[in-house]
């Protein structure tokens, strides 16, 4: 049970520390997750926080509804809320300190030391087997009969005559919800609404990333 937080992607950097040692990090920017429902075990069965991110500008208010359905609009509004793009929920093991429109910063983590951060890969399309699986290939000298790339035999004989299910196939590649665990936090700045962590966040430039303490690491920074 622990807060998580969305920001988005923003590419990545070098980041010199206090010993001069370059870091590559990834910048992630998360503007403030706003409460926008705060549930109860007596009033949904249990605890947790619903967060909205990303709020929705248009140049003309009356156009709004074409970026939101009534629904959304209506669960928002009922909060007091401006519309957000992206919502999640943390399940808490206690609530009574968070009131609806409350704003979550990175500062949220600032005595965190490592997070697991999870978002959607880039999607490669539909790729065959030696990229999607690592395969070798066949033999690409005279005579191969255009062989360099295909899969191979994937069926049986007369028993049980048929090819197995779940085996590796060309298919689609990427595209799918990836975490990455334990990356260390370089750098907290509540100010900019930016957070460097270490190494590599999964997706492209731009895209939502979901942030929260890791579970297999120590929670907190040493002192």
């Amino acid at each position: 049970m622990a807060l998580r937080l969305m920001g988005k992607k923003r590419g990545m950097m070098q980041y010199f520390d206090d010993k001069g040692d370059v870091i590559v990090c990834t910048v992630i920017e998360a503007e403030p997750n706003v409460v926008t429902q705060v549930k109860t075990k007596e009033t949904d069965g249990y605890n947790a926080i619903q967060l909205g991110f990303e709020k929705i500008v248009v140049k003309d208010p009356r156009t709004i509804a074409k970026r939101s359905s009534k629904a959304v609009r209506g669960h928002y509004s009922k909060a007091g809320i401006e519309p957000r793009r992206y919502a999640t929920e943390s399940r808490l093991d206690e609530v009574s300190g968070y009131t609806l429109g409350q704003e979550l910063t990175v500062a949220e983590f600032a005595e965190i030391a490592y997070l697991d951060a999870s978002a959607i890969s880039k999607g490669k399309g539909y790729q065959g087997v030696m990229k999607l699986h690592n395969f070798a290939g066949g033999p690409a000298s005279h005579g191969s009969s255009g062989f360099h790339r295909k899969a191979g035999s994937t069926g049986q004989r007369s028993t049980p005559g048929r090819c197995l299910p779940g085996g590796p196939r060309a298919s689609h590649m990427g595209y799918d919800n990836i975490t990455v665990q334990n990356v260390r936090v370089v750098a907290v700045r509540p100010e900019d609404n930016v957070i460097l962590v270490e190494g590599q966040v999964p997706g492209p430039r731009g895209g939502l990333v979901y942030l929260s303490p890791a579970v297999k690491k120590t929670k907190s920074k040493k002192k």
